[in-house]
Protein backbone atom coordinates (compact mmCIF):
# COMPACT_ATOMS: atom_id res chain seq x y z
CA UNK A 1 0.00 0.00 0.00
CA UNK A 2 3.17 2.47 0.55
CA UNK A 3 3.59 4.01 3.13
CA UNK A 4 0.74 5.95 5.37
CA UNK A 5 2.45 8.49 6.76
CA UNK A 6 2.25 12.37 6.69
CA UNK A 7 5.48 13.01 5.55
CA UNK A 8 4.62 11.04 2.24
CA UNK A 9 1.56 12.35 1.34
CA UNK A 10 1.38 16.30 2.78
CA UNK A 11 3.33 19.17 1.60
CA UNK A 12 3.72 22.12 3.83
CA UNK A 13 5.16 24.94 1.53
CA UNK A 14 5.17 27.79 4.80
CA UNK A 15 4.39 26.88 8.15
CA UNK A 16 2.36 28.94 9.98
CA UNK A 17 2.57 28.25 13.80
CA UNK A 18 -1.16 28.02 15.03
CA UNK A 19 -2.01 28.78 11.60
CA UNK A 20 -5.62 27.84 10.22
CA UNK A 21 -4.55 24.77 7.73
CA UNK A 22 -6.24 24.28 4.30
CA UNK A 23 -5.38 20.93 2.80
CA UNK A 24 -5.66 21.21 -1.14
CA UNK A 25 -6.52 18.31 -3.40
CA UNK A 26 -5.01 18.34 -6.39
CA UNK A 27 -6.95 17.40 -9.80
CA UNK A 28 -6.00 14.09 -12.05
CA UNK A 29 -2.90 13.69 -13.13
CA UNK A 30 -2.24 16.61 -10.75
CA UNK A 31 0.98 16.96 -7.85
CA UNK A 32 1.21 19.12 -4.74
CA UNK A 33 3.08 21.57 -6.33
CA UNK A 34 0.50 23.03 -7.68
CA UNK A 35 -0.72 24.78 -4.97
CA UNK A 36 2.78 25.68 -4.34
CA UNK A 37 2.15 29.28 -5.52
CA UNK A 38 -0.62 29.65 -2.98
CA UNK A 39 1.03 29.21 -0.32
CA UNK A 40 2.58 32.79 -1.29
CA UNK A 41 0.02 34.57 -1.95
CA UNK A 42 -2.85 33.40 0.74
CA UNK A 43 -2.22 35.84 4.43
CA UNK A 44 -0.08 34.88 7.10
CA UNK A 45 -2.87 32.99 9.30
CA UNK A 46 -3.77 30.28 6.65
CA UNK A 47 -1.08 27.51 6.50
CA UNK A 48 -1.62 25.99 2.92
CA UNK A 49 -0.73 22.30 3.06
CA UNK A 50 -1.66 20.14 -0.66
CA UNK A 51 -1.91 16.53 -1.04
CA UNK A 52 0.93 14.40 -3.07
CA UNK A 53 -0.50 11.17 -4.51
CA UNK A 54 1.28 8.57 -4.55
CA UNK A 55 2.69 7.85 -8.34
CA UNK A 56 4.33 11.49 -9.09
CA UNK A 57 7.15 13.66 -8.28
CA UNK A 58 8.95 12.65 -5.34
CA UNK A 59 6.37 9.55 -5.43
CA UNK A 60 6.81 8.75 -8.36
CA UNK A 61 8.38 4.93 -7.29
CA UNK A 62 4.90 3.82 -5.71
CA UNK A 63 2.56 2.43 -7.26
CA UNK A 64 -0.84 4.52 -8.46
CA UNK A 65 -3.93 4.17 -6.33
CA UNK A 66 -6.54 3.07 -9.04
CA UNK A 67 -9.62 4.20 -6.75
CA UNK A 68 -11.01 6.73 -5.10
CA UNK A 69 -11.87 4.70 -2.33
CA UNK A 70 -8.47 3.24 -1.22
CA UNK A 71 -7.19 6.93 -1.73
CA UNK A 72 -9.62 8.28 0.17
CA UNK A 73 -9.07 5.87 3.08
CA UNK A 74 -5.36 6.23 2.85
CA UNK A 75 -5.36 10.25 2.91
CA UNK A 76 -7.68 9.80 5.66
CA UNK A 77 -5.28 8.26 7.48
CA UNK A 78 -2.19 10.06 6.60
CA UNK A 79 -3.98 13.08 7.51
CA UNK A 80 -5.70 12.52 10.63
CA UNK A 81 -2.68 13.64 13.04
CA UNK A 82 -2.23 17.29 11.39
CA UNK A 83 -6.31 17.51 11.65
CA UNK A 84 -5.88 20.66 14.08
CA UNK A 85 -9.38 22.48 14.37
CA UNK A 86 -10.50 24.47 12.46
CA UNK A 87 -9.22 23.35 9.16
CA UNK A 88 -10.70 23.47 5.72
CA UNK A 89 -10.72 21.40 2.68
CA UNK A 90 -10.00 22.49 -1.43
CA UNK A 91 -10.34 19.71 -4.13
CA UNK A 92 -10.17 20.50 -7.88
CA UNK A 93 -11.98 18.45 -10.15
CA UNK A 94 -10.71 14.79 -8.76
CA UNK A 95 -9.59 16.38 -5.76
CA UNK A 96 -13.07 17.57 -5.19
CA UNK A 97 -14.52 14.34 -4.57
CA UNK A 98 -11.66 13.33 -2.59
CA UNK A 99 -12.16 16.15 -0.45
CA UNK A 100 -15.64 15.14 0.06
CA UNK A 101 -15.18 11.47 0.39
CA UNK A 102 -12.19 12.63 2.90
CA UNK A 103 -14.33 14.71 4.99
CA UNK A 104 -17.09 11.99 5.17
CA UNK A 105 -14.71 9.72 6.71
CA UNK A 106 -13.86 11.99 9.18
CA UNK A 107 -17.68 13.17 9.90
CA UNK A 108 -18.27 8.91 9.78
CA UNK A 109 -15.88 7.87 12.10
CA UNK A 110 -14.70 11.01 14.20
CA UNK A 111 -17.74 12.82 14.46
CA UNK A 112 -16.33 16.22 13.48
CA UNK A 113 -14.86 17.38 9.83
CA UNK A 114 -13.55 20.61 7.97
CA UNK A 115 -14.78 24.14 9.00
CA UNK A 116 -15.94 24.43 5.36
CA UNK A 117 -15.82 22.48 2.08
CA UNK A 118 -14.62 24.04 -0.90
CA UNK A 119 -15.05 22.37 -4.01
CA UNK A 120 -13.82 23.58 -7.97
CA UNK A 121 -14.63 22.16 -11.27
CA UNK A 122 -16.43 18.95 -10.39
CA UNK A 123 -20.66 18.17 -10.39
CA UNK A 124 -21.79 16.94 -7.24
CA UNK A 125 -20.98 13.31 -5.95
CA UNK A 126 -24.34 12.04 -6.67
CA UNK A 127 -24.63 12.92 -10.47
CA UNK A 128 -23.83 10.11 -12.07
CA UNK A 129 -21.96 9.90 -15.93
CA UNK A 130 -20.88 6.83 -17.64
CA UNK A 131 -17.36 7.68 -18.56
CA UNK A 132 -15.00 5.59 -20.49
CA UNK A 133 -11.58 7.80 -21.34
CA UNK A 134 -9.81 6.36 -18.96
CA UNK A 135 -10.02 3.10 -21.27
CA UNK A 136 -9.17 5.43 -24.66
CA UNK A 137 -6.04 5.89 -26.92
CA UNK A 138 -3.40 7.72 -25.72
CA UNK A 139 -3.98 10.00 -28.68
CA UNK A 140 -7.12 10.34 -26.87
CA UNK A 141 -6.04 10.86 -23.88
CA UNK A 142 -3.44 13.41 -24.95
CA UNK A 143 -6.18 15.10 -27.03
CA UNK A 144 -8.57 15.86 -23.63
CA UNK A 145 -5.86 16.86 -21.69
CA UNK A 146 -4.99 19.78 -24.37
CA UNK A 147 -8.54 20.73 -24.34
CA UNK A 148 -8.92 21.42 -20.94
CA UNK A 149 -5.86 22.71 -19.61
CA UNK A 150 -3.94 22.53 -16.96
CA UNK A 151 -0.96 20.63 -18.12
CA UNK A 152 2.26 21.69 -19.64
CA UNK A 153 1.78 22.15 -23.57
CA UNK A 154 5.66 21.43 -23.28
CA UNK A 155 4.71 17.93 -21.83
CA UNK A 156 2.12 16.78 -24.32
CA UNK A 157 4.83 18.01 -26.88
CA UNK A 158 7.49 15.88 -25.73
CA UNK A 159 7.19 11.86 -26.53
CA UNK A 160 9.60 10.72 -23.29
CA UNK A 161 7.72 13.37 -21.00
CA UNK A 162 4.43 12.59 -22.02
CA UNK A 163 5.70 8.69 -21.35
CA UNK A 164 5.63 9.24 -18.22
CA UNK A 165 2.95 11.43 -16.96
CA UNK A 166 -0.01 9.17 -18.87
CA UNK A 167 0.43 5.98 -16.31
CA UNK A 168 -0.38 8.69 -13.75
CA UNK A 169 -3.19 10.15 -16.07
CA UNK A 170 -4.50 7.08 -16.40
CA UNK A 171 -4.61 5.96 -13.08
CA UNK A 172 -6.36 9.23 -12.08
CA UNK A 173 -8.75 8.69 -14.69
CA UNK A 174 -9.41 5.21 -14.02
CA UNK A 175 -10.14 6.18 -10.38
CA UNK A 176 -12.67 9.19 -11.09
CA UNK A 177 -14.81 7.81 -13.61
CA UNK A 178 -15.37 4.47 -11.96
CA UNK A 179 -16.22 6.76 -8.82
CA UNK A 180 -19.71 5.75 -7.20
CA UNK A 181 -20.92 8.23 -4.37
CA UNK A 182 -21.68 5.74 -1.86
CA UNK A 183 -25.28 7.54 -0.47
CA UNK A 184 -23.58 8.62 2.60
CA UNK A 185 -25.15 11.44 4.98
CA UNK A 186 -24.89 15.26 4.18
CA UNK A 187 -22.02 16.96 5.70
CA UNK A 188 -22.54 19.67 8.64
CA UNK A 189 -19.57 21.73 7.48
CA UNK A 190 -20.55 24.96 4.97
CA UNK A 191 -19.88 24.29 1.28
CA UNK A 192 -18.92 26.59 -1.26
CA UNK A 193 -18.92 25.03 -5.04
CA UNK A 194 -16.89 27.32 -7.56
CA UNK A 195 -17.19 26.62 -11.37
CA UNK A 196 -15.88 27.99 -14.56
CA UNK A 197 -18.61 29.28 -17.00
CA UNK A 198 -17.75 27.77 -19.74
CA UNK A 199 -16.58 23.97 -18.13
CA UNK A 200 -17.09 21.28 -20.16
CA UNK A 201 -17.15 18.64 -17.72
CA UNK A 202 -19.02 20.56 -14.82
CA UNK A 203 -22.12 22.59 -15.73
CA UNK A 204 -23.12 25.63 -13.19
CA UNK A 205 -26.34 23.18 -12.72
CA UNK A 206 -23.87 20.55 -11.80
CA UNK A 207 -21.59 22.35 -8.96
CA UNK A 208 -25.35 23.60 -7.75
CA UNK A 209 -26.43 19.76 -7.11
CA UNK A 210 -23.13 20.35 -4.27
CA UNK A 211 -26.25 22.03 -1.72
CA UNK A 212 -27.50 18.26 -1.59
CA UNK A 213 -24.60 17.03 0.29
CA UNK A 214 -24.39 19.47 3.15
CA UNK A 215 -26.74 20.78 6.20
CA UNK A 216 -25.05 23.97 6.61
CA UNK A 217 -24.83 26.94 4.04
CA UNK A 218 -24.17 26.04 0.62
CA UNK A 219 -22.30 29.49 -1.84
CA UNK A 220 -22.03 28.79 -5.57
CA UNK A 221 -19.14 31.19 -6.89
CA UNK A 222 -19.23 31.31 -10.73
CA UNK A 223 -15.82 32.29 -12.42
CA UNK A 224 -15.09 33.16 -16.30
CA UNK A 225 -13.15 30.02 -17.78
CA UNK A 226 -13.50 26.45 -18.27
CA UNK A 227 -12.23 23.64 -16.57
CA UNK A 228 -8.95 25.01 -15.29
CA UNK A 229 -10.58 28.51 -14.26
CA UNK A 230 -8.70 28.72 -11.42
CA UNK A 231 -5.30 29.49 -13.04
CA UNK A 232 -6.67 33.09 -14.72
CA UNK A 233 -8.80 33.87 -12.23
CA UNK A 234 -6.31 32.75 -8.90
CA UNK A 235 -6.78 36.25 -6.82
CA UNK A 236 -10.23 35.91 -7.40
CA UNK A 237 -10.32 32.52 -6.59
CA UNK A 238 -7.84 33.09 -3.27
CA UNK A 239 -10.27 36.04 -2.51
CA UNK A 240 -13.17 34.25 -1.76
CA UNK A 241 -11.33 31.67 0.39
CA UNK A 242 -9.90 33.59 2.21
CA UNK A 243 -13.14 36.00 3.04
CA UNK A 244 -14.39 32.61 3.99
CA UNK A 245 -11.72 31.57 6.04
CA UNK A 246 -11.67 35.01 7.83
CA UNK A 247 -15.36 33.75 8.57
CA UNK A 248 -13.80 30.64 9.58
CA UNK A 249 -11.44 32.18 12.14
CA UNK A 250 -13.88 34.84 13.85
CA UNK A 251 -16.29 31.51 14.33
CA UNK A 252 -13.93 29.71 16.31
CA UNK A 253 -12.53 32.48 18.33
CA UNK A 254 -16.22 33.37 19.65
CA UNK A 255 -16.46 29.83 20.90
Amino acid sequence: MGNTDSDSWVRVYRQVPEGLRLFCFPHAGGAASYFYPWSRSVPGDVEVLALQYPGRQDRAGEPHARSIPDLADRIHTAIRPLLAEPFAFFGHSMGAILAFEVACRIAREEGTGPAHLFVSGRRAPSLVRHEELHRASTSALVAEMRALGGTNPRVLADEELLNLVLPTIRADYTAIETYRFDSAPPLSCDITAMVGDGDPKASVDDASAWSRHTLGRFDLRIFPGGHFYLEDCRAGVLDAIVSVLSRVRQDAGSR
